[in-house]
């Protein structure tokens, strides 16, 4: 198949993008060499190249934009989204997108047994399915051969896992050799990763996903023994496992500034102190999803809007802001900030927000229910109930609320907008309870 076309100028925003002209589908080949000082790096036909990239497939003109090169999935099912009614793969190559292309290995919390002989024989066979329909696109960049399927809590136990996957990059590499295969952990456990170099030898690039400690991750992961690449696979604010917490248990999300900042510094310390053995990694989330919260880990709104974590990166890849930047929000003042009250309350909050381009600013709040699904690793949750009749009036930034009759646990949120694409957006936690 032939991808040659002739392809038209576009903005986003305020940044102007170009698609790359495909002369053939040739698959590019990546490998991984070692210099001479014994840095780790990845060569695409014979380029050097790192990974500026992000977890997600949507808002792909505007990673571009803002100096991305690289995507990351998860399912090999992402491949047959087709954006502008072409598929991912095309698309990708088109903007000059390369893609970690994740194959699902499935997860024993989830019910598989690595014990179920015909379990393990008919995953084995829809991988080798995966590598062969797509291994010639020259979009891919690498195989990403699963994600926390170790268990995230997991610390030692997963032998069989290891050495499962190790038969599985045998297969891939027997389908494909020009692609290396990566697989994802949760975290830089010394024990996981020893576990790996006893039972895995076939792996080419570690993947870590880490969170609050996401700037140690390179130092860990030496620490631990590893003499191969790494890539740090997702990084973003820190989890909500790792904040601190309301007197009733409800996690306290980062504000968008604080997230802001920790996208920036991570991917600074990553870039300064981890060349010898980092080939690039993947910020989360490049969209949107609920976790938590519908806000916690989305670098977007489900709008569309970017979120002030776009800026940094933008920052972080190029050195250069965007031309046109996010509101700043540099605090929420509301009474109602870890606190009880009772039901149908009427409180005053106001949002204090500066824009850096001077654009006028557009405030919506709402009230949202806190969720009470304790999903693990990233797990699908539920969107919990808005309640739109607690929002009494609101007017520059400031609103007045009511809390809901219901006792139970909940958030105010206020996204703050530019009218130009860009947004911030911050909640608070309250409760309501009868006296």
């Amino acid at each position: 198949m032939n991808y040659a076309k002739r392809l038209p100028i576009f903005c986003v925003g305020m940044l102007c993008v170009s698609f790359l002209t495909v002369e053939s589908s040739r698959a590019a080949e990546v490998t991984v060499k070692r210099d001479d000082q014994g840095h780790f790096t990845l060569l695409r036909d014979g380029e050097l190249y790192f990974i500026r990239g992000a977890g997600g497939s949507e808002h792909l003109s505007e990673l571009v934009a803002c100096g991305g090169n690289s995507i990351r999935t998860w399912g090999i099912e992402t491949l047959e989204k087709r954006i502008d009614n072409k598929p991912l793969l095309d698309y990708c190559e088109e903007l000059g997108i390369s893609v970690s292309v994740g194959i699902w290995i499935q997860h024993e919390r989830h019910g598989f047994d690595y014990s179920d002989p015909k379990q393990v024989a008919d995953q084995r066979e829809k991988v080798r399915e995966a590598v062969r329909r797509y291994k010639d696109h020259p979009a891919i960049l690498m195989w990403g051969l699963g994600n926390e399927m170790e268990g995230p809590e997991s610390e030692s136990g997963a032998v069989r896992i290891w050495k499962e996957l190790d038969h599985l990059a045998k297969i891939v590499k027997s389908e494909d050799p020009n692609h290396p295969v990566m697989t994802v952990i949760a975290g830089a456990s010394a024990l996981k990763i020893k576990g790996i170099m006893d039972h895995y030898p076939n792996i080419d690039v570690l993947g870590v996903n880490s969170y609050g400690a996401a700037a140690s991750v390179a130092g860990d992961v030496k620490a631990a023994g590893w003499k191969k690449p790494f890539a740090l696979t997702e990084f973003g604010p820190s989890g909500h496992w790792e904040v601190p917490q309301t007197s009733w248990g409800a996690a306290i999300e980062p504000s968008s500034r604080a997230k802001a900042a920790s996208y920036f510094v991570t991917q600074s310390i990553l870039t300064e102190d981890a060349g010898d053995i980092c080939v690039g990694s993947y910020c989360f989330l490049w969209g949107q999803k609920q976790e938590k919260t519908s806000t916690w880990y989305g670098m977007f709104l489900p709008s569309g809007e970017r979120l002030p974590q776009v800026d940094a990166m933008c920052r972080a890849w190029t050195g250069e802001w965007p031309e046109n930047r996010c509101p700043k929000v540099s605090q929420i003042d509301s009474d109602l900030t870890e606190a009880t009250f009772g039901p149908g309350e009427l409180v005053t909050s106001r949002v204090h927000a500066t824009d850096p381009d001077d654009d006028p600013m557009t405030y919506t709040w709402y009230v949202q229910a806190e969720t009470t699904e304790r999903s693990v690793g990233g797990d699908r949750e539920s969107v919990p109930p808005l309640f739109p009749n607690c929002l009494v009036r609101a007017r520059d930034g400031e609103a007045v609320i009511r809390t809901p009759d219901q006792p139970g646990n909940y958030r105010l949120f206020v996204i703050v907008r530019d009218g130009q694409g860009n947004a911030s957006a911050d909640n608070v936690c309250f409760r309501v309870a009868n006296n």
